[in-house]
């Protein structure tokens, strides 16, 4: 099931993650791509931790497959 990430104040505005697709860390900062629903791959964009705190699940889940330390999985 995707999730909803919100930017903005207004809670209906967001995009659905339909999944986790690879993590890196730039400058102490962890970014993890995402695959957006609806979007194919050339849209793909890396997002910041901090800005997908509602798609808790898919992060760990993706943590869980691929371990804490992954670096560059697909470019």
């Amino acid at each position: 099931m995707p999730f909803k990430v919100n930017y903005g104040q207004d809670p209906r505005i967001g995009f659905k993650v339909e999944k986790i697709l690879n993590k890196r860390t730039v400058k102490r900062k962890e970014k993890f791509l995402v695959r957006w629903k609806g979007y194919t791959a050339k849209e793909d964009t890396w997002e910041n931790r901090e800005n997908l705190g509602n798609v808790k699940e898919l992060i760990e889940e993706f943590e869980r497959k691929y371990g804490e330390e992954v670096k560059e999985l697909r470019q």
